[in-house]
C-alpha cells in the first residue's frame, strides 16, 4: 500500500538519534547543516541529539579549527533493556553498509519476505 501524496508519516523504525550517529560515524567530520538535511531535522534538533549522544557517553567531539570532528564510542551498549547484547558497533554495522548476501541484498531471509 502506497501512502498518498501529503499524508504524515506516523513512525519509523528508527529514531532521529540513531540516524545522526549512523551519518556521525559514516563522516566524523560532517556539519551540523548537512546532518540536518540529510535525516530531514532543523540543525537544532541535531545539537540536541549530539548533546543527548555525548552526555549519554556514545559519542565525543573535538574541536579542529572551526569544525568538530566527531568520535563514535562504538563500544558502548545500546539504551534500552530490551536492547541488552548488541553494541553501538554491531548497529551501526547493520546501518552503514550495504547488506552483503543474496542478488536481492537480503541476507538470509526467507524468500517470501523479499517483497
Amino acid at each position: 500500500m502506497e501512502q498518498a501524496p501529503g499524508a504524515r508519516v506516523t513512525w519509523t523504525f528508527l529514531t532521529n538519534h540513531a540516524r545522526v550517529l549512523v551519518q556521525i560515524s559514516r563522516d566524523p567530520g560532517v556539519r551540523v547543516r548537512d546532518i540536518a538535511a540529510h535525516c530531514l531535522l532543523t540543525e537544532r534538533a541535531v545539537q540536541r541529539i549530539i548533546t543527548d549522544l555525548e552526555q549519554g557517553g556514545y559519542l565525543t567531539h573535538t574541536r579542529v579549527g572551526r569544525t568538530n570532528r566527531y568520535q563514535v564510542t562504538a563500544g558502548s551498549p545500546l539504551r534500552h533493556p530490551a536492547d541488552a547484547g548488541p553494541s553501538v558497533a554491531d548497529l551501526l554495522a547493520l546501518l552503514s553498509h550495504p547488506a552483503v548476501g543474496d542478488s536481492d541484498g537480503h541476507p538470509g531471509l526467507d524468500p517470501d519476505l523479499k517483497r
